[in-house]
């Protein structure tokens, strides 16, 4: 299969966890890869341990950035691939048939975007499940019940993001969910869901550390909404948090 799939790893001082996510992208038995690090100046020894890699890398980049979604629009202006995944420093692919089983999926259904199902994992041991993401099958509407898929499970072609835009500089937690709510909700983006668990990633995420964030993340979460001319339900916003509980339950 000719399709090319362009993987884009964001890091900044990730010398603990990078490791893990470079193997799962390298490892992959998909062969058309094209691998893009985009480090933001690492004080650390991300580096060193990215250039241990370089001949399996195609693109290297390390310049001081404006956070984690500038840095991740510059890996989508790199890409060239034909459909484009974003895997962050601190997550890694749970097998080496993710891409190609991602690849086959798209391809067979002809689909603009794709999802699947991802763990939460301890951040010291990646075996332990501290969470379950069962993201389920899309049907229309559901962003109104809260609904949205894991990011890092999230692959996109090329040219949707030609037509639509890429990531919202004004958000700071809720970029992703401004993107796939613009994509999916809004413009009507065809998508297929893999169901099955595709990444594993460390727990700590930045909108989910303390009660603040999460109420932080909410208003963001309706600016996401109005900034596409959306309107949500009233029970919107209380619902996506409350969606977070199940993915406890079904571990």
């Amino acid at each position: 299969m000719n399709t090319k799939v362009s993987i884009i790893t964001v890091c900044y001082n990730s010398a603990s966890t990078i490791e893990d996510t470079i193997r799962s992208v390298i490892n992959q038995s998909y062969e058309n890869i094209e691998y893009i690090i985009v480090d933001g100046l690492s004080t650390d020894n991300t580096m060193e341990i990215v250039n241990r890699y370089k001949d399996r890398i195609t693109t290297i980049i390390s310049e001081k950035d404006n956070g984690l979604y500038d840095a991740i629009n510059k890996g989508i202006g790199l890409a060239t691939g034909d459909i484009i995944a974003n895997l962050n420093s601190d997550d890694f692919y749970t097998d080496e048939d993710v891409i190609a089983d991602v690849v086959n999926r798209m391809e067979e259904e002809t689909s603009d975007t794709l999802y699947a199902d991802l763990y939460y994992v301890d951040a010291w041991d990646t075996g332990k499940v501290v969470r379950n993401w069962i993201s389920g099958t899309y049907k229309e509407g559901m962003f109104f019940k809260g609904w949205m898929p894991p990011h890092p499970t999230f692959f996109v072609r090329k040219s949707v993001y030609d037509q639509y835009g890429t990531f919202n500089l004004e958000l700071k937690s809720a970029a992703d969910y401004e993107i796939m709510l613009r994509f999916i909700h809004k413009h009507g983006c065809s998508i297929s869901y893999l169901p099955r668990v595709i990444v594993r990633m460390r727990v700590g995420g930045v909108s989910n550390v303390s009660i603040k964030n999460r109420l932080k993340a909410n208003r963001e979460d309706k600016k996401a909404w109005l900034m596409n001319g959306l309107k949500p339900k009233p029970y919107t916003l209380i619902f996506k948090p409350l969606s977070k509980v199940l993915q406890f339950v079904k571990k």
